[in-house]
Order: C-alpha cells, then structure tokens, then sequence
C-alpha cells in the first residue's frame, strides 16, 4: 500500500485561468468588436442609453459574471504578454516581466471589482 503524501500544485489552476480567459476573449471580443466599431457607429443598431447599459451592470447576477470574466481574461492576456516579451523581444528581465504583468491583471481584477461595485451599489 502506498503511503504517497499529495502535493498541491497551482499550475493546472494558472491554466485553467489562461485557457478560460482565452476562449471568453474569443467568444466576447469579436461581438464587441463588431457593436462598437461597426453596428453602433453605422446606425445599424441603436446603441443603448446610458442609464440601460447601468441598469444592466448594476444586476447582481451581471456582477458576478463580469467579475468572473474580466480577471481570466486578464490573466490571459498577461500570460500572453509576458511570453510576447521573453520570446518576440528577448527580454531577459524574466522576473521584473512577470511581475509587471500578472501584478497588472491583479490590478485590473481589482479595479474590476472596485468599479463594478460602485455600479451595483449605486
């Protein structure tokens, strides 16, 4: 009988943050790309009122997806990032780099979190 202690380990987390961030940027930026740089100005849609996008993002509901999604999101895009650096430009600051861009995300995260509870308290 084996008597194997099981270790954590954060990296299938740190994944599973970047591959959903991914497939939420695939699926949400190519619509907001279309709304804002073509229906909206091109008056094929209506674009919606000021007080309807708050109403909106003032939902509890709205608030936990937005607050799910924006932090994946960001993850990925540092990852991204952060990899662009080390392999496109050769960056050798590998340590600072990192820091840079996942304190980055976290910051965003945080300021997701800051904004999107103002709009739900008020």
């Amino acid at each position: 009988m084996s008597t194997r202690r099981l270790r954590f380990h954060a990296e299938p987390f740190v994944w599973l943050a970047f591959s959903g961030g991914g497939v939420l940027a695939a699926v949400l930026l190519p619509v907001l790309a279309f709304l804002f740089a073509l229906a909206f100005p091109l008056g094929w849609i209506e674009p919606p009122s000021h007080d309807r996008i708050a109403a909106v993002v003032g939902h509890p509901l709205t608030f936990l997806v937005l607050l799910g999604a924006f932090p994946v999101i960001l993850v990925h895009a540092a990852h991204r990032f952060r990899y662009t650096l080390y392999d496109g430009l050769q960056v050798k600051h590998q340590g600072l780099v990192a820091v840079l861009c996942y304190g980055g995300a976290l910051a965003g995260s945080f300021a997701t979190l800051v904004y999107l509870g103002n709009a739900l308290t008020g």
